[in-house]
């Protein structure tokens, strides 16, 4: 008699495909779920893997339009960044995964859902808490924390075993000496050979970006064009090219930015179990977006209201990295930072070359801005002049942000041009 349903988030690798075998050796339904977020994968081969090895149903779900715009694009208005260099690639993967997981548990009445993260790392994480905060009922199986799994697969050389007595198929490629992790937002390295923190990266490691010493010696000129807060067009200056739907939008900062090597990074992280780890990271077209996005949100938005909104940024990438995207904590900042974004608008011109993302200018019909102002021109004599600055400091960004917000408009405010002092 059957145990119940449980929905496997399923890989098509030789984790999750021995698991789902282990599962329905204890008795349960097995419904395979993989969610295309980007990955390099053959879908259809995984789909025939995932039956023949006695999955009741296989769902595949192309899920990147969404990661771009509920995920993707919220990371981008918040400059979600942990410890200063993360750029949050698998912890923002995992809810948008989970989520659909969840769905597809409620709407096939299984009472169980099932992942194979380890015990160590963060993902165990952001996997349970999304699946609890979306499905209260759900009951999640863990094998990597149960016993009798664990026990049973201590390392690599017994998983091969299973599989060949089960059935399963095998890779015939020998195993990289890391572990990976592929999706739209970026590429992960960490694991192996990688555990020693000194150990310098092979060349052969990286997947998306060129090294930058072998990247073009003529740059890509981009201009990006931003509505409250995210990119709704991207225009290549220097070929004409553009893209204005969120996904091809970022498919294509991906495309120029790994051709210019950009987006690297090697990093000794805090994970949320608490211990440290290493990790290795390509993300090109996230690295655009951060410059041209911290460009533009500078030059539109309130000095005060930036400076509570860095604070919000640095608390949300915690947040999200900890697994906490649906939390009311995690909800109530999305909404404040996107109440922050309502007047970032405008674009930014950037040249993408050997690595590095470079602003070349940027306009907007929300700016902040006020060139007169900064002018060195001799308008006012003495101290006339200092007094009059001081005041227009003040009151200028107020008077800009009255006239563009919906909230104050029918405000009514004049310029003192006029004043006397």
């Amino acid at each position: 008699m059957s145990k119940g349903t449980v929905v496997l988030a399923y890989s098509g690798g030789l984790d999750t495909s021995c698991i789902l075998v282990w599962l329905k050796e204890q008795g349960y339904d097995v419904i395979a779920f993989l969610a295309n977020i980007g990955q390099s994968e053959d879908f259809d081969a995984a789909r025939k893997k995932a039956e023949n090895l006695g999955a009741k149903k296989v769902f595949i779900d192309d899920l990147r339009a969404e990661f771009v715009t509920d995920f993707i694009w919220p990371a981008v208005q918040a400059n979600a960044i942990y410890e200063d260099r993360y750029l949050l690639g698998t912890s923002i993967a995992r809810p948008c995964i989970a989520r659909r997981q969840v769905e597809i548990a409620r709407r096939e009445g299984a009472q169980f859902v099932s992942h194979g993260a380890t015990g160590k790392g963060n993902d165990q994480i952001r996997f349970e808490l999304t699946c609890y905060a979306l499905y209260p009922e759900v009951k999640v199986i863990s094998p990597w924390r149960i016993p009798e799994f664990y026990n049973s697969f201590k390392g690599r050389k017994d998983l091969m075993e299973y599989a060949e007595k089960h059935g399963i198929p095998v890779p015939v490629t020998p195993k990289a000496p890391w572990s990976m992790d592929a999706n739209l937002m970026h590429i992960s390295y960490e694991s192996g050979i990688l555990e020693n923190p000194k150990t310098h990266a092979p060349g052969d490691l990286y997947l998306m970006t060129k090294n930058p010493e072998d990247s073009p010696s003529t740059s890509d000129v981009l201009e990006i064009q931003f509505k409250n807060g995210v990119p709704v067009k991207v225009t290549n200056m220097t070929d004409g090219h553009s893209k204005d739907s969120a996904l091809d939008i970022f498919s294509y900062l991906n495309e120029i930015g790994g051709k210019h090597g950009v987006g690297r990074i090697d990093i000794v992280e805090n994970r949320f179990i608490g211990m440290k780890s290493r990790g290795i990271y390509e993300t090109p077209g996230g690295t655009i977006l951060l410059k041209a996005h911290l460009d533009i949100e500078t030059f539109t938005m309130d000095k005060e209201v930036r400076r509570i909104k860095q604070g919000l940024g640095v608390r949300i990438s915690e947040l999200i990295y900890n697994g906490f995207w649906y939390s009311p904590e995690g909800e109530y900042l999305r909404h404040c930072i996107a109440k922050s974004q309502e007047n970032v608008e405008g674009k930014v011109q950037l040249s993408v070359f050997k690595g590095q993302v470079y602003i070349l200018g940027r306009e907007s019909p929300k700016s902040l801005y006020n060139e007169e102002l900064v002018s060195n021109s001799p308008l006012y004599p003495g101290l006339t002049r200092v007094k009059i600055m001081r005041l227009n400091v003040n009151f200028v960004p107020v008077r800009l942000y009255c006239a563009f917000s919906h909230s104050f408009n029918r405000v009514s405010l004049v310029f003192p041009h006029n004043e006397k002092f």
